[in-house]
């Protein structure tokens, strides 16, 4: 057995990792996954985790926890060293396997959709035994996405919207669960299911079917009218974007028991923006 392997083992058991998490459900919760890492907090299980992925940062009392690295790089040593009792972790972690071998209780869920959202929260009501505290939940971040959908504007519904993930290319489809909220508010998805929930954009594809809305990080909105062609876009030239501060972006585009609060955020954008085809100063 390779040295490395052998302490990974030996780290392994020295932690106790196969230890029963007993009739209160586990009690050390490390999670992988910001979004998985929101939804035990709002469960009111906050207090059991002992461990979180780099980018967990809500609600702030996570921010003290210790950061284990994230999809690609989770520290797998210093994950058994905290002998947690589950582990929370999405299926692209390269982790996972690793971690399991190791003889950890590995429960990997899926954040893809809404419903998946609607899942997860119910699979972990389960895993933490917390009885009655999912479909409660689920039912208030409904009711405030239907909120949402009534403060926005009339004159918006239908709208075709751009919402950029990264500069870099990457936008979020009518198949994403960001597209879900759009559809769920009335709006339209300038991006088409067919290209996938992510797709990469060439940078001519934006021009070559411009959106009546704009949405991506403020950072971003600011410099688009520099690339190739943006500068036209008539969503750009008439004030219809919206451009989110990167501490709010982020509940954006993470699938979780935030998905309400996001769905206001954007109603809360629209309501600002100058009514379709009117002109700024």
């Amino acid at each position: 057995m390779p040295l490395r392997r052998l302490r990974f083992v030996c780290a392994a058991l020295l932690a106790g990792v196969t230890l029963s998490s007993g009739a209160a459900g586990p009690q050390r919760i490390v999670s992988l996954l910001p979004s998985l890492t929101e939804s035990v907090c709002a469960l009111g299980a906050c207090e059991r985790l002992v461990g979180v992925d780099r980018f967990s940062n809500w609600p702030e009392q996570v921010s003290t926890l210790p950061k284990l690295g994230g999809l690609d790089d989770a520290q797998v040593e210093r994950i058994v060293a905290l002998k947690p009792e589950l582990v929370l972790a999405a299926p692209s972690a390269r982790v996972v396997e690793r971690l399991q071998a190791l003889g950890l209780n590995v429960q990997v869920l899926r954040s893809d959709t809404h419903e998946d959202v609607r899942r997860s929260l119910v699979e972990l009501e389960r895993l933490l035994q917390l009885p009655g505290r999912a479909e409660p939940l689920w039912r208030g971040i409904q009711a405030r996405i239907d909120a949402a959908a009534a403060r926005v504007p009339r004159s918006y519904r239908g709208a075709r919207v751009y919402f950029e993930i990264d500069s870099a290319g990457y936008a979020a489809g009518e198949a994403s669960f960001i597209g879900e909220t759009l559809t769920r508010l009335g709006l339209a998805n300038a991006v088409p299911a067919a290209l996938g929930a992510f797709p990469k954009l060439n940078p001519e594809w934006v021009p070559r079917h411009p959106p009546d809305l704009v949405m991506a990080v403020d950072r971003d909105v600011a410099t688009m009218p520099q690339r190739p062609g943006w500068q036209q876009l008539p969503a750009l030239r008439q004030g219809r974007h919206c451009g989110f501060p990167h501490a709010r972006y982020e509940l954006l585009i993470r699938p979780g028991p935030r998905l309400g609060e996001a769905a206001e955020l954007l109603a809360d954008c629209l309501q600002r923006l100058p009514p379709p085809g009117a002109t700024t100063p």
